[in-house]
């Protein structure tokens, strides 16, 4: 039996997507806060089962009876730990053979601000005398087209990364390497995957290709990091977000999401989807 926490979120649906292409319905578990928002995974024949990061009694119960869990990270940054820790006591509890956590890329020595929580999460794990691995996730590539109505509309990407690169991937990418994992016949204990997209490209080559497919020309505009949070809070986003993507843009600058190792395409067995064809996808709507 194979869990996947966050079954609802944006990576845990595509990964039950991919995991039905793999194994019985019947043998995943989809463990999910709102059972209600999973009645389509249910109509598929995947057992849904309530599990709440912050109600850690709902946690073994979800849990029971499954060899493998995949921990996809909370998305409640500054509450990761304790949340990512319910889960992995949990786990041991009910004697798990294998947990699986979405980490991000280098996250031992990464300069993001967010990977502060993921190397915690790491340190508790590898205490825990729980088999895990790790899969340190690179940048979504959908981080950057999500931005892609405001670029439109204001008529030019911003950001603060400079001309550092970006090895980002899809979602779908990420997804189909954690059921790979999951449904690997090796040992994957203490393995540790640094997981990218084959290519890397600059914001401003970015705003080319957005410029390409779209039509009008977009410049890449680098700002200063605190007035490019600014500018995110006066587009709408709450303040944690902006400092966030402020935060790993400047990081960007310095190679924090460059990873040129190709363990991602390896995994999957294919290349990686390229910048173009997401961006192409997110202008199709």
């Amino acid at each position: 039996m194979i869990v996947v926490t966050g079954a609802t979120g944006q990576l845990g649906r595509i990964v039950i997507e991919q995991l039905l292409t793999r194994v019985p319905a019947g043998q995943i578990i989809a463990a999910v806060r709102s059972p209600e928002k999973a009645n389509d995974l249910s109509a598929k024949g995947v057992q849904v089962r309530h599990a709440d990061y912050s109600q850690p009694s709902t946690l073994d119960s979800a849990f029971a009876g499954a060899d493998k869990v995949l921990l996809i990270s909370s998305s409640e940054v500054g509450q990761r730990l304790p949340q990512h820790k319910a889960v992995i006591d949990a786990a041991k509890r009910v004697g798990v053979k294998l947990l699986a956590y979405t980490s991000v890329l280098h996250a031992d020595a990464s300069a993001l601000g967010l990977a502060r929580e993921h190397r915690e999460t790491e340190d508790y794990l590898r205490a825990s005398g729980l088999p895990y691995v790790l899969l340190r996730n690179g940048w979504y590539t959908e981080n950057y087209t999500a931005g892609i109505p405001g670029a439109l509309g204001h008529g030019a990407v911003m950001g603060c990364a400079d001309e550092g690169r970006i090895s980002s991937a899809s979602r779908l990418d990420y997804a189909e390497a954690a059921a790979v994992l999951l449904n690997s016949g090796e040992d994957q204990s203490g393995r540790v995957y640094e997981l990218a997209g084959d290519d890397s490209y600059t914001l401003a080559e970015f705003a080319a290709e957005l410029s390409k497919q779209a039509g009008k020309t977009l410049p890449y505009v680098n700002l200063p990091q605190a007035e490019f949070k600014a500018a995110l809070i006066q587009a709408g986003l709450p303040d944690f977000v902006a400092q966030l993507l402020a935060d790993s843009d400047a990081a960007a600058a310095k190679g924090a999401l460059f990873d040129d190792s190709h363990q991602l395409s390896a995994l999957i067995g294919r290349p990686t989807t390229r910048l173009s064809a997401t961006i192409a996808q997110t202008l199709q709507g």
